[in-house]
């Protein structure tokens, strides 16, 4: 498959959101883009979004789920 036929991922939703359950590590479940879900071993769900601004890697804490949600 090239490049420009790459089908985007799909934004998570609600449902998938909640039935993300916690494990041993840290893990991501990306919505695309950069933004993603970093679920903690706590059970603590959080947005972060990786980014580039003149080629150096960015990342911005948005929040926790449940809190203020996108």
């Amino acid at each position: 498959m090239r490049p420009s036929e790459v089908i985007p991922p799909m934004p998570l939703t609600v449902v998938e959101i909640e039935r993300l359950k916690p494990k041993e590590k840290p893990y991501k479940k990306s919505d695309g883009r950069g933004l993603y879900l970093l679920v903690n071993p706590n059970g603590s769900k959080l947005w972060r979004w990786k980014y580039r601004i003149m080629g150096r890697e960015k990342l911005l804490s948005i929040g926790a789920y449940g809190k203020d949600d996108l």
